[in-house]
């Protein structure tokens, strides 16, 4: 079916969707840029979506494998948002890897596709994460930069302070969770213009943890989140080793 408005989302995990499972997706995710895409589809029958997003991806690899498959699909609206996993590693050269994320979006906007950019979450409410806050503010000046330079939009991660609440997160601590994703996309769809019928996510009473109980749920964390993600670095694995896009051609979704 060709569609008149057409929405591509490229990215990693963030723009994947994970942390907001749903059994009956593609990749078992739905994620704010599924809900910005139903909300866009349920106003208008012209809009088509595709998903071009695979978790653990870093820069290079995001516009490597993706933007040229969102050029051929000659997007009106397209959502970039790359560099997190980029930013975990300390010895990261930021400055050179927004070379490429410039050339990119201006490859975008040159196609005629209104541009959204995002600026890093300010992880300075963790422990582990916050040791990146320095890194992500000389991301966050680039993506400014850049958006100024090609006319793209942002969506201002870094200053919506309500993601600093953690019942808006998801285990694993690095990734949004439901309730994190509805918001995002009710952000996002602001950031369009675009109405939206999303409700405000409730929030469930946060938990009072005695210091014993602090100390478990970090050893379970430990376990079952670092573990692995250290794992991964050793071995030279990805998350997204055997993910694919979720959406590589255009689809009309619904809420």
């Amino acid at each position: 079916m060709e569609f008149a408005k057409r929405f591509v989302a490229l990215g990693d995990s963030f723009t994947e969707g994970v942390g907001d499972p749903d059994p009956g997706r593609p990749n078992a995710v739905r994620g704010w840029a599924d809900r910005v895409a139903e909300q866009l589809c349920a106003a208008d029958p012209e809009w088509g979506y595709a998903n071009l997003a695979v978790r653990g991806k870093k820069i290079r690899q995001v516009l490597d494998e993706q933007l040229d498959a969102a050029l051929a699909l000659r997007p009106t609206l397209a959502s970039l948002y790359a560099g997190g996993n980029d930013i975990l590693r300390p010895s990261v050269d930021i400055d050179s890897l927004m070379e490429g994320y410039d050339s990119a979006v201006a490859s975008l906007s040159a196609s005629g596709a209104a541009v959204v950019l995002f600026t890093g979450f300010d992880s300075s409410i963790s422990a582990v994460f916050g040791k990146t806050r320095g890194r992500t503010a000389i991301y966050n000046e680039w993506v400014r930069e850049i958006a100024d330079r090609h006319g793209a939009v942002i969506a201002d991660y870094w200053r919506w302070r309500e993601f600093q609440d953690l019942r808006y997160w998801a285990e694993d601590r690095l990734h949004m969770g439901p309730a994190g994703h509805a918001l995002m996309a009710k952000k996002v769809l602001a950031v369009l213009a675009a109405t939206d019928a999303i409700d405000t996510p409730e929030l469930e009473h946060p938990r009072v943890l005695t210091r014993f109980q602090r100390l478990q749920a970090d050893a379970a964390w430990a376990r079952d989140h670092v573990a692995p993600w250290l794992k991964r670095r050793l071995t030279g694995t990805s998350s997204g080793d055997t993910f694919g896009a979720k959406y590589p051609q255009y689809v009309h979704l619904r809420p």
